[in-house]
């Protein structure tokens, strides 16, 4: 089977290397991208999560030298995704996310943190319901972003709200949400119930249990999920302990990734090929179906922001074996055969 290279939407690291490190090097983001080219991604957005204005600061800009000194970096790294610092502080929303870090929709804020990048911010992911969030939406649109709702806390109304205001996507939907909420009263539910919204997933088995993925694709359509990692430092790594955004995480055996001696899930280990296989395993969804959640759907919710920016994607094919894994990956002319 051919097809398009997979994108991944949300990757905080890869390979022993952490894209949230203030000391990230062409020569790391490298060895990253082509471990992700053994996976079959073509393209990703790097991501970095909530942190002080300056850290912030500091993080996307080591990013942004590392993707224009990269060989791989310009092929594959269109723009970043930032995941915060505008998300809902409260228990269990913030995830892992330094809560003290978390402040108030603020456009100014995004305007210097991105203002000497030479590649954008292609997706931003907030809180839907914060105070100034729509106003944060409407600026983040009118400056070529595709806007989700992460970690957040919002009503019905407030994901209508949302939606009318341009947000198109939830992020890792059914994470990032307090253990005791109400059955149907809640933000999974009012998402799920939002057409205008796609939902991303984090398919290890882990982040959701295959019966609530199951009922998630229903709810949603296979035409309004995507796939994606949440990738830490930790994926396409052995076990142990790795960095990830100025925190030590542990890589369990279990394939899980948490703060050592937590409980709370701290991004993941997983590769997308392995989100692919798994839905088809799962019988979920069929090998064609599968990869585009990883590849034609999220390269459709790039479309409007990659085209506010002119940017194109390069050419990109995938060769998988009958097992579901890619053999040979081709981007711009470039030819990498997975050994």
């Amino acid at each position: 089977m051919r097809t398009s290279g997979l994108i991944d939407l949300q990757v905080n690291g890869y390979a022993g290397v952490d894209f949230n490190d203030p000391g990230l090097t062409a020569d790391a983001l490298d060895h990253a991208l082509r471990a992700m080219l053994d996976a079959g991604v073509t393209t990703c957005l790097p991501t970095v999560i909530t942190a002080p204005e300056a850290a912030l600061a500091a993080r996307l800009q080591a990013l942004d030298r590392a993707v224009a000194g990269s060989r791989l970096g310009p092929l594959m790294v269109p723009g970043y995704h930032l995941e915060g610092p505008f998300l809902n502080p409260g228990e269990g929303y913030a995830g892992c996310h330094p809560r003290d870090a978390i402040v108030a929709a603020d456009p100014a804020l995004m305007q210097r943190i991105a203002a000497d990048l030479a590649r954008p911010i292609l997706l931003l992911t907030l809180a839907a319901e914060r105070d100034g969030a729509l106003a944060l939406v409407a600026w983040a649109r009118n400056h070529g972003m595709l806007v989700a709702m992460g970690h957040t806390a919002p009503d019905l109304d407030a994901v209508g709200r949302a939606a009318d205001a341009g947000v198109r996507l939830s992020t890792h939907l059914g994470n990032g949400l307090p253990h005791t909420l109400h059955k149907f009263l809640n933000p999974l539910m009012a998402q799920l119930a939002e057409d205008r919204l796609t939902a991303s997933v984090i398919a290890d088995g882990i982040h959701i249990p295959v019966h609530a993925l199951k009922v998630i694709l229903r709810a949603k359509g296979l035409d309004r999920v995507v796939l994606v990692t949440d990738a830490t430092a930790a994926a396409a790594t052995p076990p142990g302990l790795y960095g990830f955004a100025g925190m030590t995480i542990e890589h369990a055996a279990d394939g899980s990734v948490r703060v050592p001696g937590g409980q709370m899930l701290a991004g993941s280990a997983l590769r997308l090929d392995q989100a692919v296989r798994n839905l088809v395993a799962w019988g979920l969804a069929t090998p064609e179906q599968a990869v585009a959640l990883a590849s034609t759907r999220p390269a459709a919710l790039l479309t409007e922001a990659l085209a506010a920016h002119d940017i194109a994607l390069p050419a990109a094919e995938v060769t998988w074996s009958e097992a579901l894994h890619p053999t040979r990956v081709t981007l711009a002319g470039l030819r990498h055969t997975v050994a």
